[in-house]
């Protein structure tokens, strides 16, 4: 049994088995896709279609996303410019094994249609995803620190600016409860994460968080 079908704008005659080669479809390699405009079916039982064949379909599995080989277009412009130009092309297609011929019940099988990568419905497609609302991120640890500590004015500390307070919100420290609550392994500890050793304890910044956290 074979069967003729159309994609890309073309006719292809094609039996179970066979590798084809087609315009390039929206599909990945090892995804089974299937072809809904059958022309005819032949065999012990032809059946021509007017212009399709109902129920009929190819399914085929793709292999590979190839090219074709290349074209080379070469123009010379003698009378006016005197200009020459060569340029390439290589078409972008699709290599399909053909897996199975159905003379009925194609739109029961539940394998996605074969639609060309430049077509509409690949358009539509890409245009639903992009439509789609991103997810929101996760809070991020700063973040939910600051809410749960109340978020205080990290900058009230002896050194500490607008950028060292975000390397602190980055690290989770928010409030200067946390702070006054340091021990000697946590000091060394931000010591690294801050990249100033010894500003900690030079500025003494467990003492004046004690103090803040009171007042």
């Amino acid at each position: 049994m074979f069967a003729v079908l159309k994609t890309g704008g073309k006719q292809y005659k094609v039996q179970s088995g066979d590798m084809l080669r087609v315009e390039k479809l929206a599909a990945d390699a090892g995804e089974k896709v299937q072809f809904n405009e059958v022309l005819m079916l032949g065999g012990d039982a032809p059946v021509i279609g007017a212009p399709l064949v109902d129920g009929a379909a190819v399914q085929a599995e793709v292999v590979d996303q190839v090219k074709g080989d290349k074209v080379i277009n070469f123009v010379k412009r003698r009378r006016k410019h005197g200009s020459q130009r060569t340029r390439g092309h290589r078409q972008q297609l699709t290599l399909l094994r053909v897996t199975e011929i159905l003379a009925d019940g194609a739109d029961k099988s539940g394998v996605k249609a074969a639609v060309g990568a430049g077509s509409v419905g690949a358009v539509a497609v890409v245009a639903t995803e992009a439509k789609k609302p991103a997810k929101k991120a996760a809070a991020p640890k700063a973040e939910a620190a600051k809410a749960d500590a109340g978020g205080d004015d990290l900058k009230k500390l002896s050194g500490v600016g607008p950028a060292l307070e975000k390397k602190l919100h980055e690290a989770g420290i928010t409030s200067f409860a946390q702070i006054a609550a340091w021990t000697e392994a946590d000091v060394a500890d931000m010591d690294e994460k801050l990249s100033f050793k010894g500003r900690i304890e030079r500025e003494g910044w467990i003492d004046q968080a004690k103090d803040l956290t009171k007042g």
